[in-house]
């Protein structure tokens, strides 16, 4: 009998069991999202020298704002935390706002500037940069997410335009009745400006969900193709965001 209580002890639970399936969650070294903000606020007051006094004056401003409508209603403590935390948020706001604008600045122009875009979107978008480029350097990028397929193309308007139609030929070959969305980034008519790529994404009704999205990642993966390689550009990771 003891010998069966023995094993009996022995035995793993069965959440144990699924627990150690389970791959553990990679956890960022410590400190390192304070280095990501010190890096890119380096950056951004290199690029704007007007990022510091906008960033204390959203924080002290708010703070005291509403620290003082604590004491004209009698709850200047109760008002006090309030403006602190509501002075957090705005700043965090502000900032973000900055840090996005020079990181556009930084990168409108560059060869593969939507490319440094779409890997620093919110949101699962698989993104495979320069599926199809010209000599001239145009090129478009693809990317899978819930929407379907998009193609982004960035250069010339003329050519873009046959590099797209190009790889859509390409792609009806594979997809099927998967939704293939097209975006001309630039600032004429009919297209997208950089600054407004990922806004633009984010309106795409979701057409398939997120198994799907794997299957066609790996499917279109798989499949390969034209590739160049091409700069991701300085758009920071792990900034506030707007």
């Amino acid at each position: 009998m003891a010998l069966f209580k023995r094993a009996s002890k022995a035995a793993p639970a069965k959440g144990a069991v699924k627990a150690a399936a389970k791959p553990a969650k990679k956890k960022l070294p410590r400190g390192t999202r304070l280095k990501q903000i010190k890096t890119a606020f380096s950056v951004t007051r290199a690029a704007d020298p007007k990022v510091l006094p906008l960033v204390l004056a959203s924080f002290f401003g708010t703070f005291v704002l509403l620290l003082a409508i604590g004491f004209v209603i009698g709850h200047p403590v109760y008002m006090g935390f309030l403006g602190f935390m509501l002075a957090l948020i705005v700043t965090a706001f502000v900032f973000g706002r900055r840090v996005q604008a020079t990181a556009y600045s930084q990168v409108e122009g560059q060869l593969g500037a939507a490319a440094a875009v779409l890997n620093n979107m919110r949101g699962d978008w698989r993104v495979t940069p320069a599926v199809g480029f010209t000599r001239e350097q145009d090129l478009v990028h693809r990317v899978v997410g819930k929407p379907g397929i998009v193609l982004v193309a960035e250069g010339a308007a003329n050519r873009s335009r046959n590099l797209v139609i190009t790889e859509k030929r390409k792609l009806a070959r594979f997809v099927g009745d998967t939704p293939v969305y097209d975006v001309l980034v630039g600032d004429g008519e009919g297209q997208v400006p950089l600054r407004g790529l990922e806004k633009h994404f984010l309106k795409l009704p979701q057409n398939i969900k997120g198994k799907q999205v794997n299957d066609l990642d790996r499917k279109l993966k798989a499949i390969g193709g034209a590739s160049m390689p091409v700069p991701k550009g300085p758009m920071p990771r792990g900034v506030p965001r707007r």
